[in-house]
């Protein structure tokens, strides 16, 4: 595979709040159907409600295996979209051994309810109380390493941690690999698993969260709208299986797209806010046309970051009319929420079914564009069906980090 060879996404994997498969959780997000709602065990917490996988969601059912023992809800999740990934790419279990199969995951907190589940038995019942399982299930790393073992790929095996650009990195790093040569097939994407009241407190002490008061839970996610007030806590998975094209092309499997290239870079600007002119973003976008052989211009759609905060949105809206005047934009954590380290890869999948299908999915309650929005070509309220072959999809963290993909259609 040369250098600029792109990578063919043969399998899509997705445990989301809009469903637990690919195929709902397209028909929810093409439709605009959110998801935001009360969670039990926030209660008491300064946020009560965020968007989290459907109650159906069982591991144990999912796979015939008592597992939920054994991996933490990170890594549940993460398996459930890997095996649904895999199968759709058509390669048995036989295939997978003989192949180098490399698996790269984002996460931006691993496996931290495995940690606050021990931390509270520490407290009561001290180190006695503590579970054997405890660092084989919390630790970071983890994700990735069960996915390997789980499914026998005996290529690298490595965790990504970007904050909230962690799962688009894993795919970027997953493109990498495939380029040198250095494995065949890369299982790759981003999973969090991190709605807490730990983390919620931690994120409504940075005001960063919606707080309810002017919407109700599902309308609280309002990406580019200008009552947005925060973005809402969320969690979830998505997996890429990506080949070369020439092997997919033998495998008999038409690609939903194709990554041709990213861009990743870093603000140097401060610990969560992003540089106000987006320097670093607006250079991402390009380093990724660039890596992709497309010019800015050129791109069809862009799938935004956009998480619902009013200075995250106003500067990625500044950008995206900058640097790429002609695509559509949209941004589906309307949705889905803000799944944090894994919304990169969530969002990836979902780019490249738009390009698959035709189709950009509405930002969900998006009524009237905030400051500097007005310039984009929103997507609102109904998907909008068109010749879309260049995508764009972009992933912002805590810490500067920016990195977008680059999408093409097959």
């Amino acid at each position: 595979m040369s250098g600029h060879a792109p990578a063919a996404i043969t399998g899509i994997g997705l445990v989301t709040p809009a469903g637990i498969d690919r195929t709902t959780n397209w028909e929810t997000v093409r439709a605009g159907i959110t998801t935001a709602r009360a969670v039990d065990t926030l209660a008491g917490s300064p946020v009560e409600f965020a968007s989290v996988v459907p109650d159906t969601f069982d591991v144990d059912r999912l796979t015939g295996r008592r597992l939920s023992r054994h991996y933490d809800r990170s890594t549940q999740l993460a398996l459930i979209a890997a095996r649904e990934a895999l199968d759709e790419a058509r390669l048995t279990p036989s295939e997978r051994a003989d192949a180098r199969m490399a698996v790269v995951i984002g996460t931006a907190f691993g496996g931290v309810e495995t940690f606050e589940e021990n931390h509270a038995r520490f407290l009561s019942g001290g180190p006695q109380a503590v579970n054997a399982r405890f660092l084989p299930r919390g630790l970071v790393n983890m994700v990735a390493g069960n996915l390997s073992i789980e499914l026998g790929a005996t290529g690298p095996s490595m965790i990504v941690s970007t904050a909230c650009a962690s799962g688009a990195t894993a795919i970027g790093i997953g493109l990498d690999l495939l380029r040198s040569g250095a494995t065949d097939i890369v299982v790759c994407g981003g999973s969090d698993a991190s709605v807490t009241p730990l983390h919620v407190a931690g994120f409504h002490k940075l005001r960063a969260l919606s707080q309810g008061r002017q919407h109700p839970p599902a309308s609280a996610s309002r990406p580019f709208d200008a009552g947005h007030d925060g973005f809402v806590m969320a969690e979830g998975a998505a997996v890429l299986v990506l080949t070369r094209e020439t092997d997919a092309a033998a495998l008999g499997t038409r690609p939903y797209a194709t990554v041709a290239g990213y861009g990743t870079t870093s603000d140097a600007y401060h610990i969560t806010a992003p540089h106000p002119e987006g320097h670093g973003a607006a250079t991402a976008i390009r380093d990724a046309c660039r890596a992709a052989e497309l010019a800015p211009e050129e791109i069809d759609h862009v799938n935004a970051h956009a998480t619902s905060t009013p200075t995250g949105d106003v500067a990625e809206a500044e950008v995206i009319a900058r640097t790429t005047p002609n695509a559509v934009v949209t941004s589906t954590k309307g949705v889905t929420g803000h799944t944090l380290g894994a919304a990169g890869a969530i969002e990836a999948a979902y780019t490249a079914l738009a390009l698959h299908t035709r189709t950009v999915p509405p930002t969900a309650n998006l009524h009237t564009p905030c400051d500097k929005a007005g310039a984009l070509d929103l997507v609102i309220r109904y998907a909008r069906s068109g010749r879309f072959d260049t995508a764009l999809s972009s992933s912002f963290g805590f810490g500067g980090h920016n990195t977008v993909l680059a999408f093409t259609c097959s």
